[in-house]
């Protein structure tokens, strides 16, 4: 039942990050605080589709 999940940054739109999730458990779209190379800081990440 867990899928792959890429995490988008909210800012450059970059695809920094692959995580994996639990459907049944969490539906929603998964939002996360990560570390963004390009800004050098730390952003909102997104799950994308």
């Amino acid at each position: 039942m867990r899928v792959n999940v890429t995490l988008v940054c909210t800012e450059t739109g970059d695809r920094n990050y692959i995580t994996t999730k639990n459907k049944r458990n969490h539906p929603e779209r998964l939002e996360l605080r990560k570390f963004s190379p390009r800004l050098n800081k730390m952003t909102l990440h997104r799950e994308s589709k």
